[in-house]
């Protein structure tokens, strides 16, 4: 993949099959792949392991995305630098969503609808690329 060094990427998604098909394409890709199901557990591993992307559900149970990354750009200088991709159902009209996007970058705002798994790939490949 990219000068010969792993990528990692850590997935935070809730609805588990969907983390699962994530995982093995990422895997599949040469990433090394990191899960969690919650933003907490999101939080907390990206926090430990500091992986070179995160790829980020916004509605999830115990913490959502929104304020996982809110934490995250908070906590460290790393925290504040790594690229988020925010894969969601939901519209990036809302003010608040836009106004937190912008307050946080880098950041990507991908629609899971608009997104083929292979483009979101790819588009990870770009984020990890500009580092």
């Amino acid at each position: 993949m990219i000068d010969n060094k792993k990528q990692t990427i850590l997935i935070v998604e809730d609805e588990l099959p969907l983390l699962k098909v994530y995982a093995d394409r990422f895997s599949e890709e040469g990433f090394l792949v990191l899960k969690a199901s919650n933003g907490q557990e999101g939080l907390d591993l990206a926090i430990k392991e500091k992986p070179d992307l995160i790829l980020l559900d916004i509605l999830m149970p115990v913490m959502d995305g929104l304020t996982m990354m809110q934490k995250l750009r908070e906590n460290t200088t790393w925290g504040k630098t790594v690229p988020i991709m925010l894969l969601t159902n939901l519209s990036a009209d809302e003010k608040k969503i836009k106004k937190i996007i912008n307050e946080n970058g880098p950041a990507y705002y991908l629609v899971k609808l608009d997104w083929s798994l292979s483009a979101i790939i790819e588009k990870a490949k770009m984020a990890v690329l500009i580092q």
